[in-house]
């Protein structure tokens, strides 16, 4: 049984119940492409059924190895981009203190995912007196980002440790039988996962991809596993909107997007989902922005953002609809003191749990919303955990895939990303971009 519920209530204002039911055949339309493998891209529809084929096997030997891991790094490193590392750090980061590790596990950095100069020495320099290991991670092994960092860290490890004991400190998580990245997996006899053929970078956060890092830094990935499992089957289950909140959210999006509102807002109002949130914004950014079609993603953490964004949002461009992540039961329970003098005027308060200042706080926000003109949607969750967000993981997927299809593009591919790197290659003067480098450097030197 699924524990997210998806609440309505707020949009009604904008569209009707009556109105969000016509797009059912979309919806059934979009989920015979996906499960009959007849839309665009459907040679990476791997993660539909991921969850549910997912063998205890698998997890029991990444939970095993991670442990093993953990026993001889006070640090691991994730190297990767995009999907590469988004999800795992989502997870992580939504379910780990803000201030400590847990017992017996390491410390979760993070490399690979940009190119500053200064963030890769002072890691390097940190990681001088730190025992650690890693996971790089990449299909191809080619990757600018992820590579050079690879290179550096590799470089940084075997200096460290010697080739051979820094060996089995390194994890290759990559394509299952080509690449650069296979091969020199395979040549120096790093421990290796597949990243599954079928399944994009952006949706592989239930694969090893995202389970491994999960995993060494102390999270139960047989529940995350068991929860998405559970928004598999209700998927599976009920394919139009009637009873399907993955549907509703999907048909919700598509009605508000005719309707002008062309940019979505993640709103949190715990600071932990702030990393769900960007791999909700990579998910639906990669995904649904082609042709010069798309809503675009933003997100922002409330109440933090409400003395920035809020202005804007309550009072700017009406292109603007919110979807709210709800947290019921947060693990603390930590009241307001009484205070003699009252200089502060917070007596009136005294006695309540921080949480249920914050969820009136989140109440009025999404009340002034609405009546500023922004559509609310809420999705409501028990709590932070495993199950829950493994629910959650599962229910974005699916319901970007319906969207795409819903928007007619292929939600699968990215062939924007590919502009940047043809640029940058010949900047740098890689072979075979040759012919673009004069002109590249004429258009940045040109005078105005």
């Amino acid at each position: 049984m699924i524990n997210l519920k998806l609440e309505l209530d707020q949009l009604y204002h904008f569209v009707s119940k009556e109105e969000l039911n016509t797009f059912d055949r979309q919806i059934i339309s979009a989920y015979r492409k996906i499960y009959n493998k007849t839309g665009a891209g459907n040679d990476f529809l791997g993660w539909v059924d991921l969850p549910s084929s997912t063998s205890d096997e698998l997890l029991d030997q990444i939970s095993t190895h991670a442990k093993s891991l953990q026993a001889k790094s006070e640090v691991f490193v994730v190297i990767g981009i995009g999907g590469s590392y988004l999800g795992a750090r989502a997870v992580i980061e939504s379910l780990n203190s803000y201030f400590a590790t847990k017992k017996d596990t390491p410390q979760i950095l993070y490399a690979g995912h940009h190119i500053s100069e200064d963030y890769l020495a002072e890691l390097l320099d940190y990681l001088n007196d730190k025992d650690y290991s890693m996971a790089v991670i990449s299909k191809s092994g080619t990757t600018t980002e992820p590579a050079i960092a690879f290179r550096m860290l590799r470089n940084h490890i075997e200096q460290k440790y010697g080739v051979e004991k820094a060996r089995k400190r390194i994890v290759a998580i990559t394509d299952k039988s080509r690449g650069a990245l296979k091969q020199l997996a395979d040549s120096e006899g790093y421990t290796s996962y597949v990243v599954p053929d079928d399944v994009g970078g952006r949706y592989s956060v239930l694969t090893p991809v995202g389970l491994l890092p999960i995993a060494m830094a102390g999270i139960n990935i047989h529940e995350l596993i068991t929860g998405a499992c559970k928004m598999e089957a209700m998927s599976r289950a009920v394919q139009k909107i009637h009873g399907n909140p993955i549907a509703q959210y999907a048909a919700a999006r598509q009605a508000l997007y005719q309707r002008g509102k062309t940019n979505e807002i993640m709103v949190n109002y715990e600071p932990k989902l702030f990393y769900f949130s960007e791999w909700w914004k990579q998910l639906y950014g990669e995904s649904e922005g082609k042709d010069q079609k798309g809503i675009f993603p933003a997100a922002v953490g409330f109440t933090t953002d409400l003395h920035s964004m809020g202005q804007y949002i309550q009072d700017g461009l009406r292109n603007l609809f919110e979807t709210v992540i709800s947290v019921e039961k947060p693990k603390h329970d930590l009241r307001i003191p009484q205070a003699d003098s009252d200089l502060d005027q917070l007596n009136y308060i005294a006695g309540k749990r921080l949480s249920d200042v914050n969820l009136m706080a989140e109440l009025g926000t999404t009340l002034a919303h609405v009546d500023g003109g922004v559509p609310n949607l809420r999705i409501r969750i028990p709590e932070i955990s495993e199950d829950v967000l493994g629910q959650l993981i599962y229910f974005f997927e699916m319901g970007c895939a319906l969207s795409g299809y819903m928007l007619e593009v292929n939600p699968f591919d990215q062939p924007g990303v590919e502009a940047y790197k043809k640029n940058m290659f010949a900047l740098l003067g890689k072979k075979g971009f040759e012919n673009q480098t004069a002109e590249l450097q004429q258009r940045l030197h040109q005078k105005k």
